[in-house]
């Protein structure tokens, strides 16, 4: 006789729990089917227990084991009886269901054709199978097998599935057609449809049609209100996304975690520290503070704020850290200007061994800026290498930017041509890298293998182009580049698109034509503009022009220090001294007061920086030295200095270069 113990046989690989769970129950495999331990000790019931139980854990090896062990008793089914033929179904589905919910779709779809009988939970258990799988062309036609039938009535499992599968723009079509088999099934009113659908049109882009579905529903439960504050939230409806969290916690809903997520998103979004402060204390009464997600979220919230302390006490206070929650804390110092402390908390991550992602690495890279040790950005780089990270795009597009603005053109254009696949991030990062080191040519050759690689542009690709055309004064093809930008694209160009151009025109001496170009724009034109302009008319000295765009940038800017900078040079340079001089008084009088140029080299490792008049550096008086040394030589062959942009920093109208230092 063959018999044996299945839980014997599969409990070494199993999870104690489960172990625990089986040991008490047999299912026995004998050749003799009169013998009494030929029966199976578990009921049809009991088996599609434990087959649930393997589609949720995963537990597909035991679900096929099981389902091996059925076919060889197949004296467990006997398919003449009525009750039978409907427990037999109950486990049929179960095992449908273990095969589909574990990612075994060959094998579930296999079974589904030859299950002797089906119903409409047989076609859910499918379908949602398929659909997980990605398969959404396949889920659909079988959806239309199952609909076409007439045998088969779709329900609400049956919606819910497909409603659940349907993602992005072009779904929104598919999402009307379902909402109209709503309506024919009866399900419209049905609670669990009506919240998938409102999830599946803010998916979709249909925010209009999601409010609508809300705000006629007469019943909501907490999934309801969380649908719409989340799916409004997600797609930038900030305020509105708010006040429905408002409205949700002055009713008779409570919200819950999800909710509360959400809403953080929104004050997040809307930088609105006292309602996010407000928010984080209801956390704090509900006991919700500890949850990982949601301290993640607070610090999200905080540091979009500009509340970095705030931040930091929660990154600190937190018991558990993942990823996420390591990555928002250095996106937040990144983000805060405080790009030291972004550096120094993530060398501790390594040094102490926390586990690091792609995402906290490509964080970590955007607070690379031209006074970052580029010494350290190459140790990041091995440490890309070493985990594996260099296939991922976003790691990548980090190591263009960082040796793009540490100014090593050669290993950004490395990287970028070793990048297994490129999306609109990487070619924009890498025509900005040409543009910003003045290879305007270059930049434009990478636009045209852009096109030709099929990559769409998008409004910062023009941005950089138009940076790069100001440079190497085309001015042509920036205004060809801007005409494009509608015309082939439909991007409509935003103030910093018109400020490029406006610079583009005003290098190439066409100052005039640039004014004229500002007074025919179809917005009005902001500081952004006016500055371009101004720093047009100081590089040619045209000290009319520049009082008219220092008139317009001082309106919307007063205490900008630039503007009053920039005239003072201009009628330096035109020997209007006296105008010059009541520039300085106004500035004076407005109590404006100019940001000190730093300047920075880095030798072994080490960034030293320099200030105007710098004696603070503990080798200041040796660097004086060489550099008056190096000042005498160059007058010796005939250097002469341009003082229009010096005089400025001067209290009287001495001689600027009589300690031999150019501020």
């Amino acid at each position: 006789m063959k018999s044996r113990w299945v839980f014997q046989k599969l409990g070494p690989r199993l999870p104690p729990c489960l172990f625990s769970l089986l040991s008490p129950l047999k299912i026995v495999s004998c050749s003799n089917p009169s013998s009494e331990a030929s029966r199976f000790v578990l009921n049809h019931v009991d088996i599609s227990l434990l087959l649930s139980l393997c589609g949720r854990e995963g537990y597909v090896f035991l679900g096929s084991s099981i389902h091996a062990s059925i076919i060889k008793n197949f004296e467990f089914f006997d398919l003449d009886s009525p009750f039978n033929l409907k427990s037999s179904l109950l486990v049929w589905n179960s095992l449908l269901s273990v095969y589909s919910k574990c990612g075994e779709l060959r094998h579930a779809l296999k079974m589904f054709d030859h299950m002797p009988m089906k119903d409409t939970v047989s076609w859910n258990s499918i379908i949602s199978g398929i659909l997980r799988s990605g398969e959404l062309e396949m889920g659909f036609e079988y959806l239309k097998q199952m609909y076409n039938s007439g045998i088969y009535r779709l329900d609400r499992a049956t919606l819910t599935t497909i409603l659940s599968a349907l993602d992005g723009p072009d779904m929104s079509c598919v999402n009307g057609m379902i909402h109209a088999l709503a309506f024919l099934t009866g399900y419209e009113g049905d609670i669990a449809v009506r919240n998938a659908l409102i999830t599946a049109y803010f998916k979709c882009g249909k925010f209009s049609s999601g409010k609508q579905v809300f705000d006629e529903m007469l019943e909501r439960n907490v999934i309801t209100w969380t649908a719409v504050i989340s799916g409004l939230a997600q797609n930038q409806f900030y305020e509105e996304s708010l006040k429905l969290f408002v409205e949700m916690c002055c009713g008779f809903v409570e919200p819950n975690c999800l909710t509360y997520l959400s809403s953080l998103l929104a004050c997040s979004g809307l930088q609105a520290l006292r309602e996010g402060q407000q928010i984080h204390g209801l956390i704090w009464k509900l006991g919700l503070q500890s949850d990982v997600c949601i301290e993640s979220a607070l610090m999200d919230m905080y540091s979009k704020c500009g509340s970095m302390r705030h931040a930091m006490e929660i990154f600190e206070a937190a018991e558990v850290l993942d990823e996420v929650s390591m990555t928002v804390i250095l996106v937040g110092f990144a983000q805060n200007g405080f790009e030291e402390e972004a550096i120094n908390i993530f060398v501790n991550m390594v040094k102490a061994g926390t586990k690091i992602d792609a995402n906290m690495v490509s964080a970590v890279l955007g607070v690379f800026g031209v006074d970052t040790s580029l010494a350290l950005g190459k140790q990041i780089h091995l440490l890309v290498i070493k985990k594996g990270f260099d296939s991922n795009p976003f790691v990548s597009n980090g190591l263009i930017n960082m040796y793009s603005k540490c100014g090593v053109l050669e290993d950004a254009t490395e990287v970028f041509k070793q990048m297994p696949w490129r999306n609109s991030i990487s070619w924009n990062s890498m025509i900005a890298a040409f543009a910003r080191h003045g290879n305007g040519s270059e930049a434009l050759q990478l636009y045209n293998v852009m096109k030709l690689e099929g990559a769409e542009p998008t409004d910062v690709t023009f941005l950089s182009l138009l940076h790069a055309c100001s440079h190497v004064g085309l001015v042509d093809k920036g205004m060809e580049l801007l005409d494009s930008m509608e015309r082939d694209y439909g991007i409509t160009p935003r103030m910093e698109h018109y400020a490029c151009v406006v610079d583009i025109l005003g290098r190439a001496g066409l100052v005039n034509e640039a004014k004229a170009f500002i007074e025919g724009l179809p917005v009005k034109p902001d500081t952004l503009v006016w500055q371009a302009l101004l720093g047009a008319c100081g590089i040619h000295g045209d000290s009319v022009l520049g009082k008219y765009a220092a008139d317009h940038l001082l309106l919307a800017e007063p205490d900008g220090a630039a503007t009053y900078i920039s005239m003072a040079n201009i009628y330096s340079a035109t020997g209007r001294w006296k105008e010059r001089a009541r520039t300085i008084k106004r500035m004076k009088e407005m109590g404006v007061a100019k940001e000190t140029g730093i300047s920075w080299i880095e030798i072994e490792k080490e960034i030293h920086s320099f200030v105007v008049r710098d004696q603070m550096h503990p080798q200041g008086e040796i660097i004086h030295g060489v550099l008056l040394e190096l000042f005498r030589h160059m007058t010796d062959e005939g250097y002469v200095p341009d003082r229009r942009f010096v005089l400025y920093y001067l209290n009287q109208d001495e001689e600027v270069l009589s300690s031999g230092i150019v501020g």
